[in-house]
């Protein structure tokens, strides 16, 4: 399914938004959008991404038309605080809570049950759903002021590499999101690495930017 233009056919309006200091003008336009189910693009990292309110299931939708992503790949969530995370999960277990006292807020994204109330497509049928705790400061101002998760896949087209620089995100996505948030140049590379913590023993499904070593040495 391809997915639709902004209402004008124009490229998303651009916001230059500092990494170390997130304009309040930029941030508060931008949750506006996600909160009337528009989707934008965001620095989440080390790499450009595509934000909806997880919670909206016709916005997480759009997410995949845009990305051209198979509805059987989740898509992980980012989140403001510890607090939030009851919200998702079905149990955070002691493997999970070392992890995150060690690497949250950063470049891990655990994978935990989902709780039945998480929608379906977020979660491709898994009964899974990743979450991260960005450390970057404009995701989590976003969050902060959204006051809830937020999605954080990368945004390109599915299978092709993610972009570190807002100028080399695709056209087709520029014209399919309602506002990009540019913070310049940010680090690139492999993004989060996503590491399963559903059991009772961390599965490193793809390394990124924590080393799977670092993962498994307790």
């Amino acid at each position: 399914m391809s997915a639709k233009q902004n209402h004008c056919n124009q490229p998303g309006k651009i916001y230059t938004c500092p990494p170390h200091s997130p304009a309040e003008e930029a941030i508060s336009a931008a949750v506006t959008a996600v909160r009337s189910g528009k989707v934008i693009c965001f620095p989440t990292g080390s790499l450009y991404g595509l934000g909806a309110d997880a919670w909206n299931p016709g916005a997480v939708k759009r997410v995949f038309e845009i990305k051209k992503r198979p509805v059987n790949r989740p898509i992980l969530v980012l989140i403001d605080s510890l607090e939030r995370l009851d919200q998702l999960v079905s149990r955070v277990p002691p493997v999970a809570r070392d992890l995150i006292d060690r690497f949250w807020p950063g470049k891990l994204t655990l994978v935990f049950q989902a709780r039945p109330t998480v929608p379906e497509l977020l979660t491709a049928g898994t009964g899974k759903i990743g979450v991260r705790l960005p450390a970057h400061p404009v995701p989590r101002a976003l969050v902060s002021a959204l006051k809830g998760p937020l999605t954080g896949t990368s945004a390109n087209i599915s299978g092709q590499p993610g972009c570190h620089r807002c100028k080399d995100i695709p056209d087709s996505i520029r014209f399919s999101v309602s506002m990009l948030l540019d913070s310049g140049a940010l680090s690139g590379g492999a993004g989060s690495t996503i590491v399963d913590i559903s059991r009772n023993r961390p599965i490193v499904l793809r390394e990124g930017s924590v080393a799977s070593a670092e993962i498994l040495q307790h």
